[in-house]
């Protein structure tokens, strides 16, 4: 389980203020609401790429407030991918698994899978830079369940995809979370993404929570005005 209790992060010209989250395991849970709002701010703190002001991190029933990312048993994926530019498709995916200290074979064995399940095994010497916004976010996807994270953190991973790819990629991260029963978080301001991945969903606004809940509660039954507005619904 994820609880974020109370969190606050305070910039220059903006603040996220008092924001508490349970997601349960197993759940695909959806940050939504408008650009700037701060929900991959959340997402940050969490993964702890963004230092708090107030509140406190925890990830089943462990304490990550203070630990640093590689210590968090998490992994991100970013719209555009963040692959390092040097390296190999194979050796991008391997990356995290030498942290790990992984037992060569074992390491290879995970990589080869992988590649072999998202479909990218005849991209593996390959560099990103010559790869389309598809096949990169294979690739990210591939790093990041490498390491077998507790939840697997997605930042706005299909805005810069083209419509076909886009839910190409949408119905694999959904057969991803079926078949693993994975812990995921993601941001996004798509409607359409919300209601096909999200099981729970928080809409954000201006850094506080204006309601959260079953993604179909929200679309259907929104509890403020904002939400009405902003998920198009009625409040009647």
């Amino acid at each position: 389980m994820i609880k974020i209790t109370n969190l606050s992060i305070h910039l220059p010209d903006f603040a996220v203020q008092g924001v508490s989250l349970a997601i349960t395991p197993g759940d695909f849970f959806i940050l939504l609401g408008p650009t700037g709002a701060g929900k991959s701010l959340i997402l940050e703190a969490l993964a702890g790429l963004v230092p708090i002001n107030d509140g406190s991190l925890h990830l089943n029933g462990h304490e990550i407030t203070h630990l640093p990312p590689e210590k968090r048993h998490l992994a991100i994926v970013y719209q555009d991918g963040a692959l390092f530019p040097h390296l190999t498709v194979e050796e991008n995916i391997a990356f995290g698994l030498r942290y790990q200290k992984k037992e060569a074979d074992d390491a290879c064995q995970t990589v080869h899978d992988l590649m072999d399940r998202l479909g990218i095994t005849h991209l593996k010497n390959r560099k990103p830079k010559t790869l389309s916004g598809g096949e990169k976010q294979r690739t990210a996807l591939a790093r990041a369940l490498a390491v077998k994270p507790d939840v697997l953190l997605l930042d706005e991973p299909l805005s810069a995809l083209d419509p076909v790819t886009r839910k190409e990629i949408s119905a694999l991260l959904k057969t991803l979370h079926h078949e693993e029963n994975m812990t995921c978080l993601m941001v996004t301001h798509d409607f359409d993404e919300a209601r096909y991945l999200g099981q729970s969903m928080a809409v954000i606004r201006d850094g506080r929570i204006e309601q959260s809940g079953p993604v179909h509660t929200l679309f259907h039954h929104p509890n403020t005005p904002f939400v009405a507005r902003f998920l198009g619904a009625a409040t009647g």
